[in-house]
């Protein structure tokens, strides 16, 4: 399974968006939908905002939940249904398969443990777990990891139709087995002269982090970010199949042979094999709680923070740093993570400054797809106008 495409896809849809300026307002924008809610003060455009979430659930997407802040003021809203069957408003504090934005807290925890000594940036990952790699693989540095360019190549998973997954949704696939597979195939590429975004890199540093420690992963994550963050809501479920606490239902919409779209229940899914890359149930709140806290130096000290707003140099086409994205619009440079699991779709996105924050989580009835979802667009050009 390659994530690659989809996430630079993803992100290339976005920034073309943006750049295209504001979309039309859609035919049912000046009227709300029975099932969005909202709270506002000043600043976001909370109009934009609202036509934005109008309408759901559709055939895009079955909820919505925004939080939009920064120095300017703040914007809460929320939209669709918790589940399609009951059809009952969805619930704006709900938890959510958080994908890919888990890679926030793993960089922050492998920076954390750099500014304790336990972690040098620049030593070969060969050197805290001999026999990972093979003598194929030159050596990668730590920070390689970080900012995809290791050159370690994708690993496998169940399959890359939706169908062959979801026929084995409650199966556990081990993380040192995606990196067995991955390393199978060699590298890529020399260490450093590339970047390629993958999950293997931080489920190697999934690894590194219980080495070094002596912990699971989670527990090192919980401890050394979540806790200090204030974040009550998220945990990392491991082999559970559920999602604990209040959440609302995610789908996958399935085209049939007859033309009809059928919506799959994807709610509940094993994916231990995400674990450090994209293991994490969160809240937009607690995403909120996360950037604001990292941004600000209450987690990673300066000298190692730096690491999150650098972009390896020499690299053509580079854009990732140490769990984050950076992506300029009129002027202004963002740094988001998105992250995407069958039937959720997530961003966090924020200035250096956080004079502009954004955190949202779409009901995506195509997580996986190869372009962005349109309200997950929408709110994007609504957010950040």
């Amino acid at each position: 399974m390659r994530p690659r495409r989809r996430t630079t896809v993803l992100t290339a849809s976005l920034v073309l968006a943006l750049a295209a300026g504001p979309l039309a307002a859609p035919a049912w924008a000046g009227s709300s939908s029975p099932s969005a809610t909202a709270r506002e003060t000043t600043g976001p455009d909370a109009d934009a905002l609202r036509a934005a979430l109008a309408g759901l659930p559709d055939s895009d997407a079955t909820a919505a939940l925004v939080r939009v802040g920064g120095t300017d003021g703040s914007w809460r809203g929320s939209a669709g249904v918790h589940d399609l069957e009951s059809g009952a408003a969805a619930d704006p504090d709900a938890r959510f398969r958080a994908g890919s934005t888990t890679k926030v807290v793993t960089a922050a925890t492998v920076l954390r443990l750099a500014a304790r000594g336990r972690i040098d940036l620049d030593t070969p990952v060969q050197h805290y777990l001999p026999g990972l790699l093979t003598k194929a693989f030159e050596p990668v540095s730590v920070r390689q990891l970080l900012n995809h360019t290791s050159g370690i190549q994708a690993g496998d998973g169940f399959g890359d139709a939706f169908e062959d997954q979801y026929a084995h949704r409650f199966d556990t696939l081990a993380p040192r087995q995606v990196v067995a597979s991955a390393v199978a195939k060699g590298p890529e590429f020399r260490p450093g002269t590339r970047q390629d975004y993958l999950n293997v890199n931080y489920t190697i540093l999934g690894l590194l982090i219980e080495k070094v420690t002596g912990h699971s992963y989670a527990s090192e994550a919980t401890r050394l970010v979540l806790r200090p963050a204030g974040m009550r809501d998220t945990y990392f479920p491991g082999t559970d199949p559920y999602i604990r606490g209040p959440h609302n239902h995610g789908y996958q919409a399935v085209h049939q042979p007859d033309g009809t779209t059928e919506f799959v229940d994807v709610t509940d899914w094993n994916q231990a094999d995400r674990r450090a890359a994209g293991d994490m149930i969160s809240t937009t709140a607690d995403l909120e709680r996360l950037i604001t806290a990292l941004f600000r130096g209450r987690i990673v000290p300066g000298p190692q923070l730096k690491e999150m707003f650098t972009v390896p140099a020499g690299i053509e086409g580079a854009s990732y740093s140490a769990g984050l994205q950076r992506f300029e619009y009129g002027g202004q440079v963002y740094w988001l993570k998105s992250g995407a699991r069958y039937g959720y779709s997530t961003v966090v996105a924020a200035t250096r400054d956080l004079s502009r924050t954004l955190v949202y989580s779409v009901g995506s009835t195509d997580a996986k797809g190869e372009s962005m979802n349109a309200v997950a667009e929408r709110i994007a050009l609504a957010a950040l106008k």
